[in-house]
C-alpha cells in the first residue's frame, strides 16, 4: 500500500493551530497526555488478552519508554499495548471524535486565564494534539496486537497528515516528537533532558498503574566497545522507572504509613503542615472508586479569594485527569484536598459533562457526608482537632449553611458558635439546647462586628438580667444564614435585635398589669415622638429589652439588618431603605423626665432636638452611622451648654 495523504477535519485543523500557537503556558502537560493515552492501550491490551485466548500478543512486561535523544532533538513515548490499525489511525488520529469537539474549541477561545485553558486539555478526547505544543513534527508508528502490518503516521500540523505501512512495527505504539527549540520564555523547555523528563513524570503520571520506563544514564565517559577488539562489553544497566506505581488510595490502611499520607498531601496541596484528618473511602459494586482526602490543619491565605483554586484531584483507573475537580465537592468545602480516583469514568470528561454526570453526582454526595460525619466525629473523639478544625474552617463551612440544603442539619450540628455562656469556649446548638432555661422558648442570637460590640450593646441587657443565653455571631456569613434557618430542634432561631423581644410571654399577670399602664402612660408621648421622627424611624414603643440604656434600634422581624444591607451594596446590590423601630425605657430617668417635659410643653421646639439626640445615641450604641452628624453635634453641644 502506498503512501497516502489525508487532510485533517476542519475542527481538527482550528484544534492543531491553537496548539501550534501555544495557547498554553504550562506546555508540560503533552507528556502527561502521551503516557495516559500509552497506560490507556496497555489496559486495554490486558483486558483483550483476557476475553480472547487465541489473541498473539506479548503481555508479559506491558510498560512504557520514553526515548530522547539531544543530538537528533527528538522525544519518543513507546508502549506495548493494544495498537492501532491502519483505519483506526485514520479515525482516530486524523479527526476529533465529534461529542463534546464544538464545546471545546468555544471554551478553548472563551478562557479567559492560562490556568483555565491548562485545565482544559485532555478532557475531550484531545490529548494527543498536546505534542504538537513543543514539536514540529510528529511521527507516530504503530501496529495492533495480533497483526502483523503496522502503520506509520507523520504530520507538520499545517493541515494534512500521512500513512503508510510498516512491515516491521513492534506491537503496540510509539510517537515520536521533533522538538522545537528551547525557549524559556515561551515555557518550552529542554524535552531531551533527563530531570526534565523525570519531573514531568512524577507530577502527572506517577500513580500510573505501568511502569514509566527511561533508559538508564551511562556512566561519564564510557564508550561502547568496538566489535572483535576482544574486550567483552559491559552489560547494560537496566532502565529506570519513573513513577512509583503506588496509589496510596487504593492501597490499605495497615500498608501506609502516616508519613507516606502526610507527604501526599504535601505534595498536592503545598502545605507545609501535617494535615490535621485523612478520610478515606472505597466504594465498591456497581460504581467502584477510591477517595484519599485531607483536611488541612490551618486555612490558606487565599481561601476567601475569588481566583482560590479548589476541588480534588481527580484521576481514572490511576490516570491523572483533573487537578481541581470542582464537581466533587461543593464550594464550602473548598478547603479539602486530596485524589478520587474512579474506574468507570471516561477520560475525555469535560467539567460540565462532570457536573451533569450521575455517577460524579452519587460521589458528590458521599464524600460530603463523609466530610460533614468526620468533623462530627472530631467533636467528640478528638476535641482539640475539632477546636482548631472551626477556628481555621468554620466561616467556610457556615456557607453551606445557604447552598447545601440537603444537609443542613448536618452542618448546625457541626457547627459551633461563641455565646456568653463562656468568654473562652464556643458552643454547639446542641449544648446551647440543653442549657435553656426552663420556659425558655427560642434560641437567642445577635450579630454583629465583635464579641465586645455585641456585649456592650443595649439588646443584651434584658437577656443578661434574666440569665438567658445569646449566641454572639460575628462572621459576616451569619448575617445571611441566620435569614434562611428558622429553627434548630424545634426551638426558633430569635434575633434579640429584631421584631419584639418575646421577653413578656412568661411575665406574671401582676407584671402584665403594670405593663399595660405604663403603655396607656406612654402613649402619648409615643404618638408623638412617632410623628417627630417619622423620616427616620418606622415606630417608636416601649421596650421589654432595655434594663439600663435610655433607648435602642431594631429592625422589624421581617426586615434586612443593616450589616446585611450593607454586604449587599458592596457587592452592588441597592436594597430598599426600610425604617427601623425605636425602642424607649419607661425606667430611664432620660425617657420618663422627657414624658413629663411634652406633657407639660406640647409646644416646646427643644424637647423635638431632645427626641432627636435619643434617636441619634441609640444608632450610636449599635455601631450604626448617623444620617446628620453635623446636627446631632450641634444639637449635643447646646445641651451640654446650658447644663454648665
Amino acid at each position: 500500500m502506498p503512501t497516502e495523504t489525508f487532510e485533517f477535519q476542519v475542527e481538527a485543523r482550528q484544534l492543531l493551530q491553537m496548539m501550534i500557537h501555544s495557547i498554553y503556558s504550562n506546555k508540560d502537560v503533552f507528556l502527561r497526555e502521551l503516557i495516559s493515552n500509552a497506560s490507556d492501550a496497555l489496559d486495554k491490551l490486558r483486558l483483550e488478552a483476557l476475553r480472547d485466548d487465541t489473541l498473539d500478543a506479548d503481555v508479559s512486561d506491558l510498560h512504557i519508554d520514553i526515548e530522547t535523544d539531544a543530538e537528533a532533538r527528538t522525544l519518543t513515548v513507546r508502549d506495548n499495548g493494544i495498537g492501532m490499525s491502519h483505519d483506526e489511525v485514520v479515525q482516530l488520529i486524523g479527526t476529533i471524535a465529534n461529542s463534546g469537539t464544538a464545546k471545546f474549541l468555544q471554551e478553548l477561545k472563551q478562557a479567559k486565564d492560562e490556568a483555565t485553558a491548562e485545565g482544559l486539555i485532555g478532557q475531550f478526547g484531545v490529548g494527543f494534539y498536546a505534542a504538537f505544543m513543543v514539536a514540529d513534527k510528529v511521527t507516530l508508528v504503530t501496529r495492533r496486537a495480533g497483526r502483523s502490518e503496522g502503520t506509520r503516521w507523520s504530520s507538520t500540523g499545517e493541515g494534512t497528515y500521512t500513512v503508510e505501512p510498516v512491515e516491521d512495527a513492534p506491537q503496540g505504539t510509539a510517537v515520536t516528537l521533533h522538538l522545537k527549540p528551547v525557549d524559556q520564555e515561551d515555557q518550552l523547555f529542554d524535552y531531551t533532558s533527563r530531570w526534565k523528563i523525570r519531573e514531568i513524570v512524577k507530577r502527572y503520571s506517577d500513580f500510573i498503574t505501568w511502569p514509566v520506563r527511561m533508559a538508564a544514564e551511562a556512566p561519564a565517559g564510557q564508550k561502547e566497545k568496538e566489535e572483535g577488539d576482544g574486550e567483552e562489553a559491559k552489560a547494560t544497566p537496566e532502565p529506570e522507572t519513573l513513577n512509583s506505581m503506588k496509589a496510596l488510595w487504593a492501597r490499605s490502611r495497615d500498608e501506609v504509613s502516616d508519613e507516606e499520607y502526610h507527604e501526599l498531601y504535601k505534595h498536592i496541596s503545598h502545605d507545609w503542615t501535617d494535615p490535621l484528618e485523612t478520610l478515606r473511602m472505597q466504594a465498591e459494586g456497581t460504581f467502584e472508586y477510591q477517595a484519599l482526602l485531607f483536611l488541612p490543619s490551618r486555612a490558606p491565605q487565599d481561601l476567601f479569594a475569588r481566583d482560590h483554586k479548589r476541588g480534588v484531584q481527580l484521576y481514572v483507573k490511576r490516570v491523572f485527569i483533573m487537578d481541581h475537580c470542582e464537581a466533587l465537592l461543593p464550594e464550602y468545602l473548598r478547603f479539602v484536598k486530596g485524589v478520587v480516583d474512579a474506574q468507570d469514568l471516561s477520560l475525555n470528561v469535560s467539567r460540565e459533562i462532570l457536573q451533569q454526570d450521575r455517577q460524579i453526582q452519587l460521589m458528590h454526595r458521599r464524600l460530603v457526608k463523609k466530610v460533614l460525619s468526620t468533623v462530627k466525629e472530631m467533636m467528640t473523639q478528638r476535641p482539640e482537632n475539632y477546636a482548631t478544625f472551626w477556628r481555621e474552617f468554620g466561616r467556610v463551612v457556615k456557607e453551606g449553611l445557604l447552598s447545601d440544603h440537603e444537609n443542613r442539619d448536618a452542618i448546625l450540628r457541626i457547627a459551633s458558635f461563641a455565646t456568653t455562656h463562656d468568654e473562652e469556649k464556643p458552643a454547639t446548638l446542641q449544648q446551647y439546647v440543653e442549657r435553656m432555661k426552663e420556659g425558655q422558648e427560642h434560641i437567642y442570637f445577635m450579630t454583629g462586628e465583635s464579641r465586645t460590640a455585641i456585649e456592650n450593646s443595649p439588646h443584651m441587657e434584658a437577656f443578661r438580667d434574666k440569665g438567658y443565653e445569646v449566641l454572639l455571631l460575628t462572621d459576616p456569613v451569619d448575617e445571611v444564614w441566620v435569614e434562611t434557618v428558622p429553627e434548630f430542634e424545634g426551638k426558633e432561631l430569635r434575633s434579640i435585635a429584631k421584631g419584639e423581644a418575646g421577653l413578656d410571654e412568661e411575665e406574671t399577670e401582676e407584671a402584665k398589669a403594670e405593663r399595660e399602664k405604663r403603655q396607656e402612660d406612654f402613649a402619648g408621648l409615643l404618638s408623638w415622638m412617632t410623628e417627630r421622627l417619622g423620616e427616620q424611624v418606622k415606630e417608636v414603643r416601649l421596650s421589654s429589652r432595655l434594663t439600663v440604656s435610655p433607648a435602642c434600634i431594631v429592625s422589624d422581624t421581617d426586615d434586612v439588618t443593616p450589616a446585611l444591607r450593607n454586604m449587599y451594596r458592596a457587592m452592588g446590590q441597592e436594597l430598599p431603605e426600610a425604617k427601623r423601630i425605636l425602642e424607649l425605657n419607661p425606667g430611664h430617668p432620660l425617657v420618663e423626665g422627657l414624658r413629663k417635659a411634652q406633657a407639660e410643653r406640647p409646644d416646646d421646639a427643644d424637647l423635638a432636638g431632645t427626641a432627636e439626640l435619643l434617636h441619634g445615641m441609640a444608632l450610636l450604641a449599635e455601631g450604626g452611622e448617623l444620617s446628620d452628624p453635623a446636627r446631632f453635634t450641634k444639637l449635643m453641644a447646646e445641651r451640654l451648654e446650658r447644663a454648665l
